[in-house]
């Protein structure tokens, strides 16, 4: 269902033509079979594909890159990727690099929304990894992410936004930002939480918002109670830029990682540090960097 965004100024109009949204949907499904974890399905239609399947850790876990040929999220436009898998199958999916929500493109098309959901069987694993996501001043953009895990599965994922584009000089003066996330398992709902953020909103400034810095990252892990060892090790891990906020907490089948700072790539070193923690003790693997992130 497309997002409502009722605060639609005309001064955020594109300076482009008005072109007709993008409608894109992509299903991916994973099983495991003798020879390892197999892309079994795929299917899509419109500027949503995946490459090819990779294997730089072995059959048993399949990598795969997920592409949208535009680049980026424009006014209207509405992404779904669906990911199916198997019981006791192993995938990691993640982007080439950065997503951009453009500003919005007119009255037309004010809203562009992302749905990704994970459906995961009993014993398998998926990691959910994109780059980082660039939400530009005057975006109107939804993310929407929902997993669903069966009892003995496992799921790792993360969200990194950029607000405006710091090095140009853009701050996130107006638009908006909504965010929804919801984790089950066993049918029962572990995690569910919903966020807001305005253009220009003093929740960028406020310490129980965003505290002045433009990135932020959240890590979710579920499926298995994280040991006390693995968690004073992940508390350990300190944010890699001077200034920036990090935080780690643990409840009953699930794990939460909080970052706030003024760099992707500082965000992200701290996650693949907290993943070389979480990544053995969820999933029985070290962790392995897409190949793709270094390019």
């Amino acid at each position: 269902m497309r997002a409502h965004f009722p605060h639609y100024d005309a001064s955020m109009q594109a300076a482009e033509p008005l072109i007709a949204p993008w409608q894109a949907c992509l299903e991916l499904g994973f099983e495991r079979r003798a020879a390892g974890t197999l892309l079994a399905r795929r299917q899509h239609s419109g500027p949503l594909r995946v490459q090819k399947s990779l294997y730089p850790e072995g059959p048993e876990l399949c990598h795969a890159i997920v592409l949208h040929p535009p680049a980026g999220i424009a006014g209207g436009d509405q992404l779904q990727v669906d990911v199916a898998v198997g019981s006791a199958a192993q995938a990691l999916l993640t982007t080439p690099g950065a997503g951009k929500w453009y500003r919005s493109a007119g009255p037309a098309y004010p809203g562009s929304e992302q749905i990704v959901t994970l459906k995961v069987g009993a014993g398998g694993t998926a990691e959910w990894l994109p780059q980082e996501n660039i939400v530009f001043s005057g975006a109107m953009a939804h993310m929407n992410t929902a997993v669903e895990l069966a009892e003995g599965a496992r799921f790792i994922g993360v969200e990194t936004l950029c607000f405006g584009r710091r090095a140009s000089g853009e701050t996130f003066a107006r638009g908006s930002l909504r965010l929804a996330t919801d984790i089950r398992v066993g049918g029962q709902l572990l995690w569910r939480e919903r966020g807001r953020i305005d253009g220009g909103s003093p929740l960028l400034h406020s310490p129980i918002g965003l505290a002045g810095f433009t990135v932020c990252s959240t890590v979710l892990a579920a499926g298995l109670d994280v040991a006390a060892e693995t968690l004073a090790a992940c508390r350990a891990v300190s944010a890699p830029e001077a200034g920036a906020q990090s935080g780690v907490s643990a409840m009953p089948n699930l794990f939460v990682g909080r970052y706030l700072g003024h760099s992707a790539e500082a965000a992200r070193a701290w996650f693949i540090e907290l993943w070389q923690h979480l990544r053995p003790a969820l999933i029985g693997r070290a962790a392995a960097v897409p190949r793709i992130w270094n390019t």
